[in-house]
């Protein structure tokens, strides 16, 4: 009996996946017959495929490649030099798609908050210009190639064009959501040191107006003392003050988003020409050491990468309107503004996803603007699962133009995927995909040539050499594959792809890169994801992360973010803690578990968790607290060298069964957090 269908495209023939199947065909004289063919010649002729994909999705360029896309067996590590010799913008392509037609009266974004009077409109003339006099301006104040530009922004068009003045100069661009706490900017920004903050004065959340003006003006006074020169203060709420005398007093050059627009002179708008591999973004990806990673993305890696996949993977087009909820700290919101490049419209949202009206927040949205490709994460649709939100059944709402849904952030329940198909129109697309933050694209991605079937990922993205291999290969051996297909293990990516980032930002960035991703399997990139692959169907079941990042809700971030805030704020009173997510078979998400060992003389208690919790919360995000705050009575169990063994505390508590090696300096912790994670099974609640 073969697996469940819940959808399979009605002409899949029509789709530009197809029709690169059959350009491939044509091509090289083959006879591919379905996507596993497609797939299967991507990877095993790399360098032709990237090259085809170029041509064929669309790619804007002064100056073209010259000869090969990459050189012939070249290794993963150091990252090769895709499309070397050609030049081109990444913003150009964004404002002035290749392959496609646009009108420049027909609207590009759409700025959404839970204020329904607050929604604007840009067309893309107006966006073209906006970006003219941005980029213009930053030129003014000195801002050049290789020059830092920070955002402590949240997801709206002022954002959109500061990202896309900072590529059009050829400035390196980096985001991070107002939501975040002073310690978490500053643990990102500091290591970049940005010549120019675009920030907030206020948000709307949930109901509440937000003044940014504390937190900016604690940033920017430690952000000085690293470079920082001049502050644009976006007037997200009209009302409330922007701060811009106090940013003054701090001794940075502060003006008003609209008043820096107009000091712009008055001169066409002028994209720099750039090498494939010229930085265009720094997203941060958190390790369970040390400050987070400041990872630098290419500008043609970026922009090939998530063109073939809105093009090829989601059939996007002029006649397409694209809205991610997202913030602009996650990688979502980079891959989905990258969706202007196929002339598709974008609604950027920020606030709630449940105001002002409840659950049928978002679906009015969906409604009212014609969106067609709707991306969340998915609690949010295990959310309506949760409680019986159906709003394909609300005759108010009009959903006729949704064409696809997709899920990421952490793995989808397979109830989910049925649930959806009855709670939105059932012609739908829906796909669970993955990736991160790390190759700012998707290794398993969605595909109109493949069924969806529940609790799976449709399909390896093109290009994208993935396998699985045991995690209990030895690191200085050649990784073994696992037993059989339907065997979990980790994700692994074998051949080159030119998302790869170019590098960690700072000193020793290389050796930083190389060890993130290629030690533990030498030559191959190693992801940190836990998969099993479906043998009958080639798709993917995400099982989790196999290292120690933390991920609940799908806010991906490391356990070294809460080991900080405790060494700040509580370092006479926490000795030692350990800080793991759990996820069992039976959870929908991952809870954030945090154990302490308290030091000499002090007790633990329920004030103390209170405060952490309150302090966690103001540091770092509302996402960043734990779920679980308890005393870790055995200690924290290390390695012989001191080191904190957090992945074997994560499987314990998520129902592995885990040996204890002879590594362990103190066997006996880890039989602690075994006990506590039997009675909290028996309990069927976390314990106290």
């Amino acid at each position: 009996m073969g697996p469940v269908e819940l959808w399979r495209h009605e002409r899949p023939a029509e789709t530009p996946m197809w029709r690169f199947l059959e350009h491939v065909n044509s091509k090289y004289k083959l006879s591919l017959r379905d996507y596993p063919d497609l797939y299967k010649w991507s990877v095993e002729n790399v360098a032709d495929f990237w090259g085809d994909v170029w041509h064929f999705v669309g790619i804007k360029a002064s100056k073209s490649f010259e000869g090969q896309v990459l050189p012939s067996e070249a290794p993963m590590f150091p990252r090769p030099d895709f499309f070397a010799g050609a030049r081109l913008n990444f913003a150009e392509n964004l404002l002035f798609p290749a392959n496609v037609e646009v009108s420049a009266s027909a609207t590009a974004v759409v700025t959404a908050t839970e204020d329904a009077g607050h929604l604007t409109e840009t067309p893309w003339a107006q966006l073209r210009d906006q970006v003219r006099r941005c980029s213009n301006a930053l030129r003014e104040i000195g801002v050049k190639e290789n020059s830092v530009v920070a955002g402590f922004v949240a997801n709206h068009v002022q954002a959109l064009v500061a990202l896309l003045s900072a590529a059009t100069v050829g400035a390196i661009w980096t985001g991070i959501s107002p939501d975040n706490g002073v310690s978490a900017v500053l643990d990102r920004l500091t290591q970049i040191r940005p010549q120019v903050l675009f920030a907030d004065n206020a948000t709307l959340y949930n109901g509440k107006e937000w003044s940014g003006k504390a937190k900016t003006l604690d940033i920017v006074e430690e952000l000085k003392k690293h470079g920082l020169e001049q502050v644009i203060v976006i007037k997200g709420l009209q009302h409330i003050e922007t701060g811009l005398d106090e940013i003054r007093e701090k001794g940075v050059k502060a003006e008003e988003y609209e008043a820096f627009l107009n000091s712009s002179p008055n001169s066409p708008l002028n994209f720099a020409q750039l090498p494939p591999s010229h930085p265009l973004y720094v997203l941060y990806s958190s390790g369970t050491t040390g400050l987070p990673k400041a990872i630098v993305h290419t500008a043609a890696g970026t922009l090939l990468q998530h063109k073939k996949e809105h093009f090829l993977h989601c059939s996007l087009s002029p006649s397409s309107r694209m809205l991610y909820y997202t913030t602009t700290s996650w990688m979502m919101h980079h891959w989905s503004v990258s969706a202007l490049a196929c002339g598709s419209s974008l609604v950027l949202y920020a606030g709630s996803p449940f105001k002002p009206h409840g659950y049928s927040s978002l679906p009015r949205l969906l409604s009212s603007l014609r969106v067609t490709h709707f991306g969340t994460s998915a609690a949010y649709l295990t959310t309506l699962e949760a409680n019986n939100i159906r709003p394909v059944t609300d005759p108010s709402l009009d959903l006729s133009a949704l064409e696809a849904i997709y899920s990421t952030a952490s793995p989808l329940p397979p109830s989910t995927f049925s649930f959806v198909y009855s709670a939105f129109p059932a012609k739908i697309n829906l796909a669970s995909i993955t990736g991160g933050t790390d190759i700012i694209s998707l290794f398993g991605a969605p595909c109109p040539l493949l069924p969806v079937c529940p609790g799976e990922i449709q399909c390896a993205g093109l290009g994208m050499a993935i396998s699985v291999v045991d995690p209990s290969s030895p690191s200085d051996e050649a990784p073994r594959p696992v037993p059989d297909p339907t065997t979990p293990g980790d994700l692994v990516c074998t051949k080159p792809f030119p998302s790869q980032p170019l590098t960690f930002f700072g000193p020793d960035g290389d050796a930083k890169y190389r060890a993130a991703y290629f030690e533990r399997f030498p030559g191959l990139w190693h992801h940190g994801d836990f998969v099993r692959m479906n043998p009958n169907t080639g798709a993917l079941v995400m099982l989790g992360r196999s290292d120690g990042v933390l991920k609940p809700a799908g806010v991906r971030f490391g356990s070294a973010e809460i080991y900080n805030v405790l060494t700040r704020f509580f370092a006479a009173e926490v000795e030692d803690a350990v800080c793991v997510g759990r996820r069992r078979e039976e959870d929908r998400d991952e809870t954030v578990c945090l154990f302490v060992v308290m030091a000499e003389g002090k007790t633990f208690d329920d004030g103390l968790r209170r405060r952490i919790v309150e302090v966690v919360r103001r540091e770092l995000s509302p996402r960043h607290v734990p779920g679980v705050i308890e005393e870790a009575k055995g200690g924290v169990p290390k390695t012989s060298n001191g080191k904190k063994i957090e992945v074997a505390v994560k499987q314990i508590l998520s129902g592995m069964q885990v040996r204890t090696n002879a590594s362990v300096a103190n066997p006996e912790a880890l039989d602690w957090f075994r006990e506590w994670a039997r009675r909290a099974n028996e309990n069927q609640t976390l314990p106290n």
